[in-house]
């Protein structure tokens, strides 16, 4: 339990105890009551809006019921050294300086779990799932690396998660990529002419691909397309998802799962789900009316089976099939979550490119007719990345062929510039990656920062031969702080706060800004005693104060929950 929970669970005890010499009769919306770090101006370690709720509940002035909640606060509660009645009916509560010890305390003996909330749920996030026909671009790299945060700060937080890749490999794309295959073997085996089309995929890595198939398949029967497809299909995929996981593995991402669209065809599954539905009743013969933009006179009517996807939230209802009769992507994408739900997950989350946004409201409400609306589909959409160098727009080189490949990315900056500036902005906007910024040594490069924080708070363990990992305990009665270490516990306090929102909204981006800040309070603290000798930390050699440990402890234990969270690597000496 955090701080926040701790004292929150204690004052609505005493609101509940207290509520006949209060004069409350409503006391039921006591769940809308909230405690939090106040502004900094304040000078209070936390505020809570107690008297606000329940003076408009019970048509009380808050300003009378606040005098009386703050006495019984600072009666019943002993960490409560001073609070202060603000605005309308705010408490702004100062701590003890034994009640801050307390707290210290605990965060020291649960360090590794510090800011988690463990809620012991299951989850499937799906994320990258580019199309298996080559490298990654880097329009994966941030979908992947956000797909993968959100999943290790579900795994901090106490639940079980499953990362999954969804194999597209089934359809036209799949049939071109082999294709051009087909053709590059062709070319290096028997010296014919590679022709480029329109549907075939250029790029070295096509032709890197056939080496690799030809070297190791000398047996291979190339003489009809039609003929070996199947065979090259399956020896294609392998090497194409060998270039996916081997950039992924040097992004820090490895996937738990593997779901190929091509099975899920192969085992009926599409049918299933389908029939399924329309046991439920929410899938029909009928006609579609043609799309917006398209003359009705050009819309060709065909019956099909149609998911009235309306009926939980869509803009219309989706076709299943094809005018063929076969069916659409979007069938496979229903028999695919249909699947997902059948392995009993509590929660599903989708991790979805720019292209993608008017896809949700329709599969959201297969999983939600599927599910009979017991299992919550989340879905995220990570916005386009916009490079930079020098200030302008950087394009690299293609080599890939039409695009940028991760690969690129990956021999201009290191993983952890790259994972830690992908998660800079909220996932739904776009984001600038500038090249310069991500190399400098200085406060304008966000993951050095915090990585040389770290690394200066290790540095001056080494000095003074301590160990960052040993256990060490606050004396709650002699313990003393600066104005400084003030801040720095305050925003040390907030930290449960961050990983609760930051999980409940999907919202990683947090964490970054987050450690951002705290390591800023830290440069300041130790540029402070450069400036006058009595903030140093260190003197001949020796600690000058034990207190000033504590406070380069408790940040190192955030930063490293927090870097740890985000997958970024943390030196200890730079």
């Amino acid at each position: 339990m955090n701080i926040f929970e701790n004292y929150l669970t204690q004052i609505n005890k005493i609101i509940l105890e207290s509520k006949d010499f209060l004069n409350l009769e409503n006391i039921d919306n006591l769940h809308d009551i909230i405690l939090e770090i106040p502004p900094e101006h304040f000078n209070y370690d936390l505020s809570t809006n107690v008297c606000l709720v329940l003076a408009k509940a019970n048509k009380i002035a808050p300003n009378k019921l606040a005098l009386e909640i703050k006495n019984l606060l600072l009666d019943k509660i002993n960490h409560f050294e001073k609070i202060d009645v603000a605005g309308p009916g705010f408490l702004n509560i100062k701590l003890s300086k034994k009640g801050i010890a307390v707290n210290i305390n605990n965060i020291i003996k649960n360090k590794e779990i510090f800011g988690s909330k463990q809620t012991n749920e299951s989850y499937n996030v799906e994320f990258v799932s580019a199309n298996p026909t080559g490298p990654m671009h880097v329009g994966h790299c941030r979908g992947a690396i956000f797909g993968d945060v959100i999943s290790n700060l579900l795994l901090f937080n106490g639940n079980k998660v499953v990362k999954e890749y969804y194999i597209n490999d089934y359809g036209n794309q799949i049939k071109n990529f082999v294709e051009s295959i087909y053709l590059r073997i062709r070319e290096i085996k028997f010296k014919e002419k590679f022709i480029i089309k329109e549907h075939l995929y250029p790029g070295d890595y096509i032709r890197e691909i056939a080496k690799n198939i030809i070297s190791k398949n000398k047996n291979l029967n190339l003489e009809i397309f039609e003929n070996c497809f199947e065979e090259l299909k399956k020896l294609s995929l392998k090497e194409s998802m060998n270039l996916i996981k081997n950039d992924l593995q040097k992004l820090g991402i490895k996937h738990d799962s593997f779901f190929s669209e091509t099975d899920l065809v192969n085992q009926n599954l599409v049918k299933k789900a389908v029939e399924k539905l329309q046991d439920k009743k929410f899938v029909e013969e009928g006609y579609l009316d043609p799309p917006k933009g398209e003359e009705p006179k050009n819309w060709k009517k065909v019956k099909r089976l149609i998911f009235k996807s309306s009926k939980f939230g869509d803009d219309m209802d989706r076709a299943l099939q094809k005018n063929d009769g076969s069916w659409t992507y979007f069938a496979n994408d229903v028999a695919y979550h249909s699947d997902k739900i059948n392995r009993k997950y509590d929660n599903l989350i989708n991790i979805l490119g720019a292209d993608h946004t008017g896809y949700i409201k329709r599969i959201t409400a297969a999983v939600s007719a599927l599910s009979n609306e017991k299992v919550k589909l989340n879905c995220k959409v990570c916005q386009l990345v916009k490079l930079y160098k020098n200030g302008k727009p950087f394009k690299m080189s293609k080599r890939a062929g039409d695009f940028i490949s991760a690969q690129d990315l990956l021999n201009e900056v290191n993983k952890d510039a790259i994972r830690f500036m992908m998660l800079n902005r909220s996932n739904d906007m776009e984001l600038d990656f500038d090249f310069e910024k991500v190399k400098e040594k200085t406060k304008d490069n966000p993951v050095y920062y915090v990585q040389y924080a770290y690394a200066r708070i290790n540095s001056i363990a080494r000095t003074l031969q301590k160990d960052l990992n040993d256990e060490i305990y606050v004396d709650t009665k002699s313990f003393n702080f600066n104005k400084y270490e003030e801040k720095i516990y305050r925003k040390i306090f907030e930290w449960p706060k961050i990983i609760e929102s930051a999980a409940n909204k999907l919202e990683p981006h947090k964490i970054p800004f987050y450690l951002y800040e705290l390591s800023t309070l830290f440069h300041s603290y130790w540029s402070k005693g450069n400036e006058d000798s009595k903030f140093k930390f260190i003197e001949k050699g020796v600690l000058k104060r034990f207190e000033s440990f504590i406070f380069l402890y408790l940040i190192a234990i955030v930063i490293r929950n927090g870097m740890n969270i985000l997958g970024v690597s943390l030196p200890e000496k730079m």
